[in-house]
């Protein structure tokens, strides 16, 4: 057979020829005995003999066994010898075979035949020189083939060429090789140290020629260095050299060394400079667009033609220059504008690309600045108030939603939310409080046509977030109890089961003393109508109640409502009657009560007849006294008005603005004008009209005024004073000695509402002087508890 190393098809190979044994036959019996390499005989009936099968294929019935008969196995005395000049003439075929493979010529020899040269000298031993041999003739051929690169082609891409195919050339030519040597390399190389494959020897006599050929090397490396930055730059290049070549450094294992360590310092180099004019070109949105997807170029060159080892640090490399050097400025150049925007996708890829270089802490003290800031704008501007905590609840919302979607619910960035609103939330002390409470008012409070019932709760749900927010939660308490009272009193809930499920929510964020007194309100309600339809099914209501006048009675207990000023007015002659009959009734049911009438939380319904229409005024109680007064009169002055009714100058001139100067003018003051002065005076308007039956007549004494919550801010002020006291006594009570460091640390620890220190300092002062406590006389920082 002839020899080509075009071909790329392995050669089937015999096996190894085995020495040839001499026989014997013993024609009396058919049976064959080999010769054996020892001069032992062997006894058919020694039982420790090897057995000898017979077959008798003829056998017959007739025939009697025949006796056993002992059989004699003789050497041949001569040993083989090996024809002269054995080992020169079969090494003359093999290296003219080698030639041939590395020459790419056809040879003579037929395959088999070289197979065979190879196993004969191996099983005389001449294993040792035959592999010195071929290494001398491997050298030599990878020597020049690789001197003959030295000066080639200036372009690259060519030059690149011309290395793949020497190296593809050897890869085939090594296996030619090892086929025809394959005995030699699972004989006297496995059975001896230190000695390579035929395949490793290969690689080995290449790799140390390629060193001798800095040039080569050099430029190979170059050429790999131009095509990766090339195709960084979009140009298109041939993955396929790029992967062979790069498999070659690995085979060679000078990968690292060579080639992935300049890879490196280059890959760096490129994505410095690229990062630094991308970032003054683009935007932060475009460039982390860019970013992420340079990433994912890198990792499909791992896939493709780099060695697996190297991802890990060319995706560092590039994350390096591309995103940590760059975190800052990406921050300040777009996080607010993705925030502001709303920029669900786009903040998701920063979350993800700042997470691959541990850059969350950045973006979390960015998160934290920016709701601090916006925030800020919220909740400090005063004539913004009105709609405080709508925007903050649609700040919230957004956040969540920025959270879900683009920071995957990491619990660190909610923290983080959560720590920006408390301080947001309390940034003006108790007025978000206050408005909270105002705004759950305004969603509880009758009148929001097109809300259901689900979204009102979902509504609680949110504002209960903010609630959670608050440090000064009896400030929200004490406003929230002031609306729920007129709420109920005045039957202006939306719903009832509104009502009382965001008590049940309050119960659960702050246990039941904090709703201990809401819960008492709407038992006082209940109660109320109880005793309502109790009196009406009385003795006294059927025998002593004036006719044409209906009235509904509250009874309220002191404890749970918000505290009222009392405020005296001259009721009619028909509601002082109601009174004391009602009164009569209840003590007389109740005893040892006693009975205090809120005239300032009371309202009616008169009915009115003007020239052009009868009409029901829903009204005050104050509104009610004023207009009854024009039963008997057609003028009256301011000064008239007070003395007949008694209301405070105030109040009665906020009842009659309320009458004579807003929308439903049943009174006309005069001279005209917005406000009420006490040389005014006033008539009943002949020519008043209007398209409904009933009309609400706006009762301004309902509007929170300045001075009332004010009054309601310092009776919470009020209250804290008691609790801070208390709590004082309380520790001092139990630890009889204590420091002043250590009063002020427990003291925090207790109270639930935020207070200076400066304050707690004077409320020592003050049980010092009202002899609950005292200084130690030898350390005045050290205070005793007064059993």
């Amino acid at each position: 057979m002839s020899l080509s190393t075009n071909s790329k098809r392995s050669a089937t190979h015999s096996p190894p020829m085995k020495k040839a044994k001499s026989v014997s036959v013993d024609s009396r019996n058919g049976l064959h005995h080999r010769h054996h390499s020892d001069d032992t005989v062997f006894d058919p009936d020694d039982p420790n003999a090897p057995a000898l099968i017979a077959t008798n294929l003829s056998r017959k019935k007739a025939t009697p066994p025949q006796p056993a008969k002992k059989l004699l196995i003789k050497l041949h005395k001569g040993k083989p010898t090996l024809p002269p000049n054995f080992e020169e003439d079969t090494w003359a075929k093999l290296k003219s075979a080698i030639c041939a493979i590395f020459l790419k010529q056809p040879d003579s020899c037929d395959l088999e035949k070289l197979y065979q040269a190879v196993s004969d000298l191996c099983l005389y031993k001449m294993g040792g020189n035959l592999y010195q041999r071929i290494e001398k003739e491997c050298e030599a051929h990878i020597s020049a083939a690789l001197h003959s690169l030295v000066g080639q082609s200036p372009d690259l891409i060519v030059f690149l060429s011309l290395v793949e195919r020497c190296w593809q050339d050897l890869c085939d030519q090594m296996l030619m090789i090892r086929g025809i040597a394959l005995y030699l390399d699972r004989t006297y190389v496995k059975q001896t140290s230190n000695v390579r494959s035929l395949w490793d020897m290969g690689l080995q006599l290449f790799r140390k020629h390629l060193s001798l050929s800095p040039e080569v090397e050099h430029k190979t490396v170059t050429g790999l260095l131009r095509m990766i930055e090339s195709e960084r730059c979009g140009e298109a290049v041939d993955r396929t050299l790029l992967n062979h070549l790069l498999k070659m450094f690995t085979a060679l294992g000078i990968y690292t060394e060579s080639f992935e360590k300049p890879f490196l310092e280059c890959t760096s180099a490129f994505y410095a400079a690229e990062g630094m004019k991308y970032m003054q070109q683009s935007d932060a949105p475009d460039y982390l667009k860019h970013v992420e997807t340079r990433l994912q170029e890198e990792h499909e060159r791992c896939l493709i033609y780099l060695d697996a080892s190297t991802r890990k640090p060319l995706i560092a490399t590039a994350e390096k220059q591309l995103l940590e050097r760059h975190i800052p400025a990406i921050l300040d150049k777009g996080f607010t504008m993705l925030m502001d925007g709303n920029r669900i996708e786009d903040l998701q890829r920063m979350h993800s690309l700042f997470s691959r270089v541990n850059a969350l802490e950045s973006l979390k003290l960015a998160l934290s600045s920016y709701i601090r800031r916006t925030g800020q704008g919220i909740v400090m501007d005063e004539e913004k108030d009105k709609d405080m905590v709508s925007s903050l609840l649609e700040f919230k919302a957004s956040l969540d939603t920025i959270w879900e979607e683009s920071f995957l619910k990491n619990e660190a960035f909610s923290n983080t939310i959560k720590d920006a609103f408390e301080y947001l939330i309390n940034l003006r002390q108790n007025r978000p409080a206050e408005l909270i409470a105002k705004f759950l008012d305004e969603k509880l409070r009758a009148g929001n046509k097109g809300t259901s019932e689900e979204e009102l709760e979902g509504t609680l749900d949110k504002v209960l977030v903010l609630f959670r927010f608050i440090q000064g939660k009896d400030v929200f308490e004490a406003f929230y109890k002031k609306d729920l009272a007129k709420r109920l009193l005045l039957g202006k809930s939306a719903s009832i089961d509104a009502e009382k499920s965001m008590i049940s929510k309050l119960k659960t964020e702050c246990g039941s003393q904090f709703t201990n007194k809401l819960e008492g309100m709407f038992k006082d309600i209940e109660l109320s109508k109880e005793i309502n339809e109790s009196f009406k099914q009385s003795s006294q209501a059927r025998s002593k109640l004036p006719s044409g006048i209906e009235m509904g009675v509250h009874v309220l207990t002191t404890g749970y409502w918000p505290t009222y000023p009392p405020m005296d007015v001259r009721l009619p002659h028909e509601l002082n009657v109601y009174q004391d009959i009602f009164k009569e009734f209840y003590l007389s049911k109740y005893s040892g009560r006693r009975l205090m009438w809120q005239n300032s939380l009371g309202h009616c319904v008169l009915k009115a007849e003007f020239p052009k229409g009868k009409k029901e005024l829903a009204v005050s109680l104050f509104q009610t006294v004023v207009l009854m007064l024009f039963n008997d009169a057609e003028n009256l002055s301011f000064q008239d008005i007070k003395d007949a009714t008694g209301i405070e100058d105030k109040e009665l001139k906020r009842t009659l603005q309320s009458l004579a100067c807003g929308k439903v003018r049943v009174l006309q003051k005069m001279p005209k004008g917005r406000d009420v002065e006490e040389d005014d005076s006033f008539v009943f308007n002949d020519g008043f009209t209007a398209p409904l039956y009933r009309i609400k007549v706006n009762a301004i004494q309902l509007k929170e005024t300045v001075e009332e919550n004010t009054s309601t801010t310092e009776r919470v002020f009020q209250d804290r004073q008691y609790q801070i006291d208390a709590a004082i006594v309380r520790i001092m009570k139990t630890r009889k000695v204590l420091s002043h460091t250590l009063l002020i640390t427990e003291l925090f620890q207790q109270l639930k509402f935020p207070i200076k220190p400066a304050d707690l300092k004077k409320r020592i002062e003050s049980l010092i002087d009202r002899e609950y406590l005292e200084r130690d006389k030898n350390n005045p920082q050290i205070y005793n508890y007064l059993a």
